[in-house]
């Protein structure tokens, strides 16, 4: 497992961002929120899938890229979108096994046309793969590449672990794999008894962010057009971020 730990100090609060599939606008507007609550410098983890769906995956990849060069506090999980896109850039192209054979990134339910749109590439009806992906190859920047494949695949800090989709329950977090991390449902969603930490995901959305005891869920259906979700976490306890400032997420009773 391609993990990160934690190198800075425990006691300040950590901000986490659920799922943004290309909504720069969402984006802007949840950065706000964190810095009014925690300054320029806070500390934010991305918990992944910047991409797919929405109208400006590359502005979305812009903004998070100039974010690291400038040397913010930001932290990047590779979601299962972002792992796609990463693929579909390979040469030759690949596809994700993870998925059913006939459904392809390009998909409009994936979002992977919507993604390359943002570049100025149409995946026309019955277009060669290839030609796409020729396409693409010209005008994806290379820095956008490069960032898909450095993001990592999870975050520890203290009592928090964050990754995109999950963990596999019962399996010490260091050996962890990819194709969990990124892709998990029911197995975890179910799994009732406390974690090794407090598992911070997305993947999966849910009407609101929700603590499940063990786990919270921050994607709250942007990919579908549902407002963008942040929360913090500070001294064992938990906050979601809106207009109003901190609201206490309370976890909800099994």
């Amino acid at each position: 497992m391609a993990g990160k730990m934690n190198t800075n100090p425990l006691n300040g609060p950590i901000y986490a961002i659920g799922d943004i599939h290309g909504q720069l606008g969402e984006l802007h507007r949840v950065l706000d929120l964190i810095e009014q609550d925690g300054g320029k410098d806070a500390q934010i983890v991305f918990l992944g899938d910047y991409t797919d769906r929405g109208s400006d995956s590359r502005g979305v990849l812009d903004l998070l890229i100039k974010g690291k060069e400038d040397g913010r506090n930001w932290s990047f999980m590779k979601g299962n979108h972002d792992y796609m896109f990463e693929l579909f850039m390979r040469s030759p192209p690949e596809h994700d096994p993870y998925l059913v054979t006939e459904r392809y990134w390009l998909h409009p339910r994936l979002g992977g046309d919507s993604t390359l749109a943002s570049y100025g590439v149409t995946s026309a009806p019955r277009m060669r793969v290839i030609d796409t992906h020729v396409e693409a190859l010209a005008a994806v920047p290379q820095a956008h590449v490069d960032f898909l494949k450095s993001l990592d695949l999870s975050y520890a800090h203290g009592d928090l672990f964050f990754c995109h989709a999950g963990i596999r329950p019962e399996v010490p977090l260091h050996e962890q794999a990819l194709e969990d991390l990124i892709w998990i449902r029911s197995e975890f969603h179910n799994y009732t008894d406390a974690h090794p930490k407090l598992i911070i995901h997305g993947h999966t959305p849910v009407d609101e962010v929700t603590h499940y005891g063990n786990r919270v869920n921050l994607d709250t259906g942007q990919g579908f057009g549902s407002p963008l979700s942040a929360a913090v976490f500070e001294d064992g306890k938990a906050w979601v971020l809106s207009s109003e400032g901190r609201k206490v997420l309370v976890p909800i009773q099994l």
